[in-house]
């Protein structure tokens, strides 16, 4: 690995850390109060390392197959030290085998299909004793109302909420979105809507919902003034040349 690539991304954490703790302060959270994934789905292994010693320790993959080859290729580094990945783009059915009890975190749960072949296979590996826990998900939710995106409709999630709380093998440890690129007003709207929607779930099912998953390399200071607990940072964090604006 490149020792100037390396220091750049050291020094882009540094950045990227002090504009999140600004971002916090000036909607009143304490420093350190959200989680950043850094997105590793476009480098190699040898990225990843370097991100690692940069000082991240949370990474997101958007395919099963990469994460796959991130797992193997850490696991001949014996000097890394462990850390923690997350699942955040679509998953298939065919696929939950290859994340169930891999990831902490699963970001992209959009249907009741989805939740309900996840929380399935969970329960089966927890009653044999493969799995020491429910898997952790998020409830993808497509606040923007764009066609091109994933997820339940806000009025689709309130219907089917019961049902999902319901799933024995999953936790619903909270709510995710993708915003808009290229507008930070439509972008602010769809967190804060997300964050709405979360409120009144929450007071209605019980559930705490701690987590609010939105925000990329564009918008993530928005996210965090609106209640993102997890943003998910890909350019910004891996390509030295993207502009942090």
């Amino acid at each position: 690995m490149d020792e100037r690539y390396a220091a750049r991304i050291a020094e882009r954490r540094e950045e990227i850390l002090g504009r999140m703790d600004a971002a916090l302060a000036a909607s009143g959270r304490a420093r350190g109060d959200a989680t950043l994934v850094a997105v590793s789905k476009t480098v190699g292994v040898d990225e990843v390392v370097a991100a690692i010693d940069a000082g991240y320790r949370v990474f997101g993959e958007n395919r099963p197959q990469e994460l796959t080859r991130k797992l193997e290729g850490l696991s001949l580094r014996p000097d890394v030290p462990p850390v923690r990945f997350d699942m955040i783009g679509n998953l298939q059915t065919n696929k939950i085998n290859a994340v169930l009890g891999r990831v902490e975190l699963v970001h992209s749960i959009g249907s009741l299909h989805l939740a309900r072949a996840l929380a399935a296979r969970a329960e089966r590996r927890l009653e044999a004793g493969e799995l020491e826990a429910p898997q952790s998900i998020l409830i993808e939710v497509n606040v923007s109302g764009e066609e091109t995106k994933g997820g339940f409709a806000p009025s689709e999630l309130r219907a089917s909420f019961g049902e999902l709380q319901s799933l024995c093998g999953i936790r619903i440890e909270g709510l995710m979105t993708m915003a808009p690129r290229g507008d930070k007003d439509r972008a602010r709207a769809c967190f804060s809507g997300l964050r709405e929607l979360r409120d009144e779930l929450s007071r209605e099912s019980g559930l705490p919902l701690r987590e609010l998953s939105c925000g990329m390399s564009e918008d993530f200071e928005v996210a965090l003034e609106e209640g993102s607990t997890i943003v998910r940072l890909g350019r910004v964090v891996f390509d030295p040349s993207f502009a942090v604006r």
